[in-house]
């Protein structure tokens, strides 16, 4: 009687120890995720992050000239 009541001790404790193991990985599975997907979202946009345009008050139009890294850009 002692050695199943060892035995299922024994048992059990292996068991829990598993599933806290388990619990684990599959926690730092989750965040390992959340934060990939962060960082691939936060890459994203800033690389889609548009250029500032400054607006001038008055109504004439002067021709505007930059280079967006691909080419120049002329704007009339």
């Amino acid at each position: 009687m002692q050695n199943i009541r060892s035995l299922f001790i024994a048992l059990a404790g292996i068991t829990v120890f598993a599933a806290l193991a388990l619990f684990t990985v599959s926690l730092t599975l989750a965040v390992g995720g959340i934060l990939t997907v962060l960082m691939v979202g936060r890459a994203i946009s800033l690389r889609m992050k548009p250029a500032p345009v400054r607006a001038k008050a008055n109504g004439q139009r002067e021709m505007r000239v930059w280079n967006d890294g691909r080419g120049t850009i002329i704007d009339l």
